[in-house]
């Protein structure tokens, strides 16, 4: 097999041989460049865009995040009611507690701190879920595992009851099943026919 030889023009030679070529190629670049400043453009207003979203991601109505706090604590005068419907008459602890939850917000503490806050005074009564972190992962699973347990534990003891043997009364006669009762039948059938 013989390669042909590869021959390289020169751009003057070119432009000078094959005119078309050379304004298709400066049309293409100009097409190229066009498409490149408009990515730019439309990247740099995504970028803004963006940046603009994270900046007031944190920037939001404060009743919103008091709502949102104040439906995560519960309130401790024992009512076990969240902090914002407790509806305890002559409760001294939900005032006070909701004129601390507003105070924080006002601060500017995020809502991380805010909870710290209120379980270090409080104790851990006052959040009215457990965290999913640490030991408090328990209280998560255990439910779900304690039904899966039950479950099993269940399926367990049916399939034992219906394996053991049936107890009879005396004189009582027993259910035939599968192939007894095929062989009963096909003696009776015999003694029917003849």
């Amino acid at each position: 097999m013989v390669i042909p030889p590869i021959v390289v023009i020169p751009s003057e030679a070119r432009d000078l041989h094959f005119p078309a070529a050379k304004e298709a190629a400066d049309s293409s670049s100009l097409a190229v460049l066009g498409m490149t400043r408009v990515f730019f453009k439309r990247g740099t207003q995504l970028m803004v865009l963006t940046l603009a979203v994270f900046a007031l991601l944190g920037a939001g109505d404060e009743s919103a995040r008091v709502n949102d706090l104040g439906h995560r604590m519960m309130c401790v005068c024992g009512c076990n009611q969240i902090l914002l419907e407790c509806n305890h008459v002559g409760c001294s602890y939900s005032d006070r507690m909701r004129a601390e939850l507003i105070a924080a917000v006002d601060r500017g503490d995020n809502d991380d701190m805010t909870l710290q806050v209120f379980v270090q005074k409080y104790g851990t009564t006052v959040m009215a879920a457990p965290t999913k972190t640490g030991f408090n992962r328990v209280a998560w699973i255990m439910p779900y595992l304690v039904l899966a347990l039950g479950l099993a534990m269940v399926t367990l003891i049916v399939r034992a009851w219906r394996s053991r043997p049936m107890v009879l009364p005396v004189g009582a006669v027993a259910a035939v099943h599968g192939a007894e009762l095929e062989y009963f039948r096909d003696q009776a059938r015999k003694d029917t026919e003849a």
